[in-house]
């Protein structure tokens, strides 16, 4: 008769124990929806349980910047040492080897006239000038307000970049074997644009000839201007030495 009772209080028709049930059915608190609801009555912010949601990237290191061999000389400066040097020293008969003219500086410069409208261009403007030069470009400031230009003082009217050494050989190798060629309708530099001093400007009109500039990402045609500062006394010093240097000027 025990046994008979037994089998009444058991649920009908289920083989499984009530512990397979509390199993099966599981607390509110393994479940997501169950974790949501105890955190809405709580006030607090439920935690995701393991196994859902996005997974953490793990953040990876520092760029590492090149950093070239310790003998590294650029491509130009080799040139200079090697064939520019002797071949003015013949020319002019220099008499001390630090008598020799020798490129000083090269400046970079990039007037934004459209910054009076908008001055994210100014952000624009530099960032290219920067890919251009390989250094990071530093922007220009209006000295006084000119009510014609609509200018106010110190208005971001502009960028420059100063080349010394290792960069500067580098840039000039660029301009005159890649750059210049680049550009439309080239027919030689203007062999007399010099300033009396032994210093050299050029003018860019378009900046894409430069390969760092991507043409469909750049927002607007930017021009530029060169000059490369000399050690040379006279304009002809200064012409020999950059047309050792093989610029393009016109015959």
């Amino acid at each position: 008769m025990a046994e008979a009772k037994t089998g009444k209080d058991s649920p009908k028709g289920s083989g499984k124990s009530a512990a397979a049930k509390d199993s099966a059915k599981g607390s509110p608190k393994d479940s997501p929806k169950g974790a949501a609801k105890e955190g809405a009555k709580t006030g607090k912010p439920s935690k995701a349980p393991a196994g859902h949601g996005k997974e953490e990237r793990v953040p990876s290191g520092p760029a590492i910047a090149f950093v070239p061999p310790a003998d590294y000389a650029p491509r130009l400066k080799k040139y200079y040492e090697k064939v520019v040097r002797p071949r003015l020293v013949e020319q002019f008969g220099y008499k001390n080897r630090f008598e020799v003219p020798r490129i000083e500086k090269v400046v970079l410069n990039m007037g934004v006239g459209e910054a009076v409208a908008d001055t994210k261009k100014i952000t624009a403007a530099a960032a290219d000038l920067g890919l251009i030069a390989g250094q990071k470009a530093i922007v220009t400031r209006a000295r006084k307000a000119i009510s014609t230009f609509k200018v106010r003082e110190n208005m971001p009217i502009g960028a420059k970049v100063t080349l010394r050494k290792a960069r500067m050989y580098e840039f000039l190798d660029r301009l005159i074997t890649i750059a210049l060629p680049r550009v439309r309708d080239f027919r030689g530099l203007n062999p007399k644009s010099f300033d009396g001093n032994g210093n050299y400007a050029v003018g860019i009109k378009e900046h894409i000839v430069f390969l760092e500039i991507d043409y469909d990402k750049a927002e607007s045609i930017l021009g530029l201007d060169v000059i490369v500062c000399t050690t040379a006394k006279t304009d002809d010093q200064a012409r020999a030495l950059l047309r050792a240097f093989n610029f393009p000027f016109r015959q």
